[in-house]
């Protein structure tokens, strides 16, 4: 592209959020407190959240930094969002104030992924997915939909033995219907998922194997005819920096703008260890970017080694920084999404045996320095108008 682009509005004029005023920070402080207050005042049970029995958990102590919050120090046409988990909007007394304190956009982590969704054919499951929209559009948020065609959540009752016309009408009926059901609600989606294998060829799903490669191009297509406002996205984990996967990735998009399909943005997870960060993600931002494409960093966590100690965390703190700030360095950066905001709901240390404390708050929702760094380098931006 000839020239430095303006940084786009990542929010299309139906679903942007309502920035919060002055007022509304006040409101968002006091909902925290009140929450706080409130839960001090119950019995909310003596489990810690994130335990398997999934009790709900004594109030933690949270205020808003003196320095400001994500939100309300990000810059214009920049979405800061996190991944919400209905458990903790129901379980943790302080887990809503904080949301809507700090962020100004949410992803669905599992709520609107198809297993979950239809757990049975032609039976929909919308509660999850309606009350983090509903929240959203309470506390002026944008929403981020995550994802309509993943390998990993597909029901148990789609059959490997069904025709591919079969399956292809299965497919094309949930992805119109979960679209169509938020269209006008949701600024973008993750339309297909983890598409590529470690070697950057397609993975090998039910879908390719019966589809055919053609089923990428016809997702988004789906997608597009059910709400042509949505902004489309590939979503795609081990391609932050310069991988031979991002190499691939950046092949496969090129080639689906090609032929029309309607890409309109490269999602990198980001689901990082603090000690082996990414090499060259601004550049690899930028060289996505020149496809023009938008680009978003969708699902941001930072693991440590545990237990983590103050070397781990300021490490921690740093890839946070150094992530964001390539983001903020690309003017078609769209957003960066934490997955997760606190300690308390982490996927990691479920995954990654040995690591954890890789979010912004712990699970006590207290600030770590992961979340000061990224106040400091947004309270930056402001004071220099980068």
């Amino acid at each position: 592209m000839a020239g430095a682009p303006t940084r786009p509005r990542p929010v299309p004029a139906v679903t942007r959020p309502r920035p919060l005023t002055a007022a509304g920070l006040l409101v968002a402080a006091a909902l925290v407190v009140a929450t706080v207050l409130l839960a001090g005042m119950a019995a909310v049970g003596t489990g810690r959240a994130g335990d398997p029995d999934g009790a709900a958990r004594a109030a933690p102590a949270y205020t808003p930094s003196a320095a400001g919050t994500l939100r309300g120090l990000a810059p214009p046409g920049t979405l800061i969002g996190t991944a919400v988990d209905p458990r903790g909007l129901n379980l943790d007394p302080a887990y809503p104030g904080v949301l809507a304190a700090e962020f100004n956009a949410v992803t669905a982590e599992n709520a609107m992924k198809w297993r979950n969704l239809e757990p049975s054919p032609g039976v929909y499951a919308w509660a999850g997915g309606d009350q983090i929209v509903d929240l959203a559009d309470r506390n002026g948020q944008a929403v981020y939909g995550h994802t309509l065609v993943w390998h990993n959540d597909v029901p148990d009752w789609v059959s490997p033995d069904w025709p591919a016309q079969r399956l292809r009408e299965v497919l094309r009926r949930h992805v119109t219907a979960v679209v169509a059901h938020y269209r006008g609600r949701v600024w973008a989606w993750d339309v297909v998922n983890e598409v590529l294998a470690e070697d950057g060829s397609l993975r090998d799903t039910l879908w390719l194997r019966k589809l055919g490669p053609g089923y990428v191009a016809d997702a988004f297509r789906w997608a597009r005819q059910a709400d042509p406002d949505a902004r489309l996205f590939v979503n795609e984990y081990g391609t932050e920096g310069r991988t031979a996967k991002a190499d691939a990735l950046l092949e496969l998009v090129r080639r689906l703008r090609a032929d029309g399909v309607p890409v309109d943005g490269v999602g990198f997870q980001g689901h990082l260890d603090a000690e082996r960060p990414p090499e060259g993600v601004r550049g690899n931002l930028r060289r996505f970017a020149a496809l023009g494409v938008r680009v978003a960093v969708t699902e941001l966590d930072v693991r440590v080694r545990l237990p983590a100690t103050g070397e781990g965390l300021r490490r921690q703190a740093a890839v946070y920084r150094d992530v964001l700030r390539a983001c903020l360095d690309v003017a078609a950066c769209a957003s960066v999404t934490v997955w997760g905001f606190t300690d308390a709901r982490s996927w990691i240390p479920g995954y990654h045996v040995g690591f954890g404390a890789a979010c912004l708050f712990d699970a006590d929702f207290r600030p770590k320095p992961a979340h000061a760094a990224l106040l400091d380098e947004l309270a930056a931006r402001r004071r220099t108008g980068g």
